[in-house]
């Protein structure tokens, strides 16, 4: 019925000419979201020729980077401007008009609620894809459209369609040279083999042919002559203790087969650091594996001296070398430490750790904790598929793994009594891949970064992008088994599809065998920790100042494999919020840092990446506004790291966030804006970066100095 009614409102009678809908925009401008990515105008049908309307989209609140639904659909708040619809009863028995949301399949179909002429929320929808409508109706309340639809429109998204040039193009390339000189295979190719297709996207034919431009590397040990690697230990330290830390090859047997990984202290994740606030320690690093790397301490405002950036902080320590760390711990948290030198390499095969620095505050009474890294691998036939020698692959979207990993284990799984309150403390350490995690239980988030949110707040998933942490309970009522899953979704660019991608992470096992918990009852109240919120309302008054400085993402690149430059050119005509799998694996891995150029530009100067010469104070308050730059030929996500300082998202998309907590990484989704309040807390030079591991291997970075 519905179908019936879009079609029979058909388009303007010959000789009428609608006016024009409120301008959405094409262009993006410097710290604004896309607009055409967030704006939906409406047509209008014979029945109203003179009315007129467009819908905003703005990502829904979320106390995540990225708002999704659970299954990884992204939310949004709509709202409707319309202008010249007539009374409805010049139609026909109706009283109010009613706004509906659908999908191009017009099932389900949504009611969004009453309108009129002027500004209506429309409150949040969750659609892949989806067309809005405006009817008269004779109830405000009907359940299904009955009048004839007077506007219509369809979500960006619907932009998606069947790309068959790139495919025609390779079809007639067949694997040679193409032609924008891009170099397949030859001597600085030799011994690749394309990685593993993703089941659910299409490949481009002609690009199997295509090679990277550097040559491939694997760990060069031998499984049988590097120790079984550990599970992770618990080291706690007091205020002046001291750690031997050392990175080495390890064995680990991941599906029956022997892989050789990097580990810390020969553990994968490497020691769980606990320290109490306010400590310092010594931390002897020795490198034993054979390229040069360095110790990164993620999100802790240390001396800038010991922050582990290679030639900004430090030199690398070379294989066989040492050096001395020493880390204080001002801000009680969950943290992490990683390479900083190669991290694309080093950091993937396993060179990570959690530090847990706790204060007389805690989060609240829970049963259990469990500290919890994320990450994924990239396993072939033949084992670990190879990394770029000279340079990074995957270059254009980051590595995904097809093998995610918890705690460096495939099939994590914990055993808890009925009743028992779960706290879980989660790191993504994957070079690319963002999480939307369900538990499967009541769940509320506690914490982000570098400590509590302004409240807590109930959640059905918890989005986390690479280098960012969260902090959430989740409580377990009855006997059962509880998978953790990660549910997101997939474009397919060539087919313009959408798929889902689900992928149980690990198995939360509730037994009547062990005691029953008895925290369950402390999930019950969201806090408001009294100094939390007394520390947010001093930095408000700092989120309503103007903007001080402006950074632009965007990218550049040169002699990318043929097709692959027409279906970029192509897939512009949409870009989801963010990238959560790898849809093109062969055209992403035959990308390298050579060829792509991941780009944070000064818009007021021009300057990029580390030509731009930011200088501030120790106590300024700074707001740094980010826009994902649309126009980039390949937007999608970036999680931004700022090194030696803690700042508040105060907005996106130009909206004031309503729960803060301070952070080091905050992610910003494709075509949108991000407004961090940065208090520069702490003298130095510190790195500003992407932390999607090839975009900083390919120049995604920059330098800030504090004085």
């Amino acid at each position: 019925m519905l179908l019936a009614l879009v079609l029979a409102g058909g388009s303007p009678a010959p000789g009428q000419t609608p006016a024009a809908p409120p301008a959405c925009g094409e262009r993006q401008d410097v710290g604004r979201p896309a607009p055409d990515l967030h704006c939906l105008p409406l047509l209008p049908t014979p029945a109203a020729p003179e009315a007129r309307g467009v819908v905003r989209l703005e990502p829904a609140l979320s106390p995540f980077g990225v708002a999704v639904d659970p299954a990884g659909v992204p939310r949004w708040s709509l709202s409707l401007e319309a202008t010249g619809l007539p009374a409805p009863g010049e139609l026909g028995p109706y009283r109010t008009w009613v706004a509906w949301a659908t999908t191009p399949l017009f099932a389900p179909v949504l009611r969004l609620g009453e309108v009129g002429n002027g500004t209506w929320a429309l409150g949040p929808v969750a659609l892949d894809k989806f067309v809005i409508l405006v009817t008269p109706e004779a109830t405000p309340v009907a359940d299904a459209p009955a009048g004839t639809p007077v506007l219509r429109g369809t979500s960006p998204s619907m932009a998606l369609q069947p790309h068959e040039l790139p495919a025609l193009l390779g079809m007639a390339v067949g694997g040679a040279e193409g032609g924008d000189g891009h170099r397949h295979g030859g001597p600085s190719g030799d011994g690749w083999t394309p990685p593993p297709m993703h089941a659910a996207t299409t490949m481009v034919p002609g690009m199997h042919a295509a090679r990277p431009d550097v040559a491939p590397w694997l760990p060069p040990w031998r499984p049988d002559e590097v120790p079984e690697a550990r599970p992770r230990e618990v080291v706690t330290l007091a205020d002046g203790d001291s750690l031997a830390l050392t990175a080495m090859p390890v064995r680990k047997t991941i599906g029956g087969r022997a892989l050789v990984l990097l580990g810390f202290n020969g553990q994968i994740p490497g020691p769980l650091l606990v320290v109490p606030e306010a400590a310092t320690v010594q931390v002897r690093f020795t490198n034993r594996i054979d390229r040069p790397t360095t110790v990164h301490w993620h999100g802790i405002r240390l001396d800038n001296r010991f922050d582990g950036v290679p030639f900004v902080t430090q030199d690398p320590v070379p294989p066989g070398g040492s050096f001395l760390y020493r880390v204080r711990f001002p801000d009680p948290g969950i943290y992490w430490y990683h390479p900083h030198h190669r991290e694309d390499v080093a950091q993937d095969l396993g060179l990570y750790g959690n530090i847990m620095v706790r204060s007389e505050v805690g989060y609240g009474p829970a049963d259990r904790e469990e500290v919890l890294v994320l990450d994924d691998l990239l396993v072939g036939d033949a084992g670990l598929f190879p990394w770029g020698r000279e340079a990074a692959t995957h270059a254009l979207m980051g590595r995904f793994g097809n093998l995610a990993l918890v705690n460096g284990e495939p099939d994590w799984r914990l055993e808890v009594g009925p009743g028992s309150l779960v706290r879980f403390l989660l790191t993504d350490a994957a070079n690319a891949r963002a999480f939307n995690l369900s538990f499967g239980a009541p769940t509320k988030v506690v914490a982000s970064d570098l400590g509590r949110f302004e409240r807590e707040e109930i959640v059905e998933s918890v989005a986390i992008a690479p280098a960012e942490r969260y902090v959430v309970d989740v409580r377990y009522d009855a006997p059962g088994t509880y998978p953790i899953v990660n549910r997101v979704r997939g474009v397919d660019m060539v087919t313009g599809g959408i798929f889902a991608e689900v992928d149980t992470l690990g198995v939360v096992e509730v037994t009547g065998d062990l005691p029953p918990g008895r925290h369950a009852a402390s999930f019950e109240p969201l806090r408001q920790p009294a100094g939390v919120a007394a520390e947010m309302e001093r930095f408000r008054g700092f989120a309503d100042r103007p903007v001080d400085r402006e950074l632009v993402l965007t990218v550049r690149a040169d002699s990318l494999p043929f097709p692959l430059g027409m279906l970029l050119r192509l897939e512009r005509a949409f870009f989801p919020p963010a990238e959560w799998t790898g849809s093109m694996p062969a055209m992403n891995w035959a990308t390298t840092a050579r060829q792509v150029r991941w780009i944070l530009e000064d818009p007021a100067t021009g300057s990029q990446n580390m030509e731009i010469d930011w200088r501030f104070r120790v106590g300024d308050v700074v707001r740094i506004r980010l826009t994902n730059s649309r126009e980039a030929f390949h937007a999608m996500q970036h999680p931004i790291h700022l090194h030696g300082q803690r700042f508040l998202v105060v907005a996106r998309n130009g909206v004031p966030s309503d729960n803060l907590a301070w952070k080091d990484t905050a992610v910003v989704p494709a075509g949108q804006t991000a407004d961090l309040l940065v208090e520069m807390s702490n003298p130095g030079r510190w790195m500003l970066h992407c932390h999607v591991a090839e975009h900083l291997e390919a120049g995604m970075h920059t330098v800030i100095t504090v004085e």
